[in-house]
């Protein structure tokens, strides 16, 4: 096989992990139509990937015909993706080391949330629609690894998703992270709408996902 043949066949397994990590588990002939291939040489793609265990799937009973392989990521294959739980890890030794007791924690994580809050704040234009921040804010959230989609619903409710955690690892040791989070997107995007977290990653979802909807007047 040539040069540009093994270029394609590694681009086309980057591009599957992608879809499957944005968009959960799907049948073969899901992916071969996103991608714009056939059927047969997605299978064999995913073979080739489930050799690597990188990709393993569920049987799905369909009413006619055989039961439907639903292909997903395997735990393996988390770890193609950004995680900087590395570099936030030390920052909280570093912090503990200063600042003892689940106090110290909670101070240097508060430190950490004010100064995300900070920072995205210079991004988001204050005049902004709140359907308009969720966008800006999504796009942000990508650019640190978290793979984030904003999703509109209808004019008055919207999805910000998050497909990948890029400090999963401290989020499990602590579940102050997670709380955080939910204060800086309340912080930012104001008192006009109501925040619901409604998937979790630590709770066994694929994702974290929050439903984001304005508030009724009065």
């Amino acid at each position: 096989m040539d040069e540009s043949g093994s270029v394609e066949k590694v681009k086309v397994k980057h591009q599957i992990l992608y879809l499957l990590k944005m968009n959960g588990q799907q049948p073969a002939v899901n992916l071969a139509q996103q991608l714009e291939v056939s059927p047969m040489a997605i299978r064999q793609h995913l073979q080739a990937l489930q050799a690597e265990q990188l990709v393993t799937y569920v049987e799905q009973r369909q009413l006619v015909g055989r039961p439907l392989k639903f292909w997903q990521l395997t735990d393996k294959a988390m770890d193609i993706f950004p995680d900087r739980h590395n570099d936030l890890t030390q920052s909280l030794l570093e912090g503990i080391t200063s600042v003892f007791g689940q106090s110290g924690l909670e101070d240097l994580i508060a430190e950490r949330t004010k100064k995300q809050i900070e920072t995205y704040s210079n991004r988001i234009d204050p005049q902004a629609s709140w359907q308009e921040k969720v966008t800006t804010l999504a796009c942000i959230r990508t650019e640190e690894g978290y793979m984030a989609e904003a999703i509109q619903e209808s004019s008055d409710v919207w999805f910000l998703s998050e497909n990948h955690c890029s400090i999963a690892t401290a989020a499990k040791t602590c579940s102050l992270f997670c709380r955080s989070e939910w204060e800086v997107f309340r912080e930012l995007l104001g008192s006009d709408v109501h925040i619901e977290r409604v998937e979790h990653l630590l709770n066994g979802d694929r994702r974290c996902s929050y439903r984001i909807s304005a508030k009724l007047s009065p």
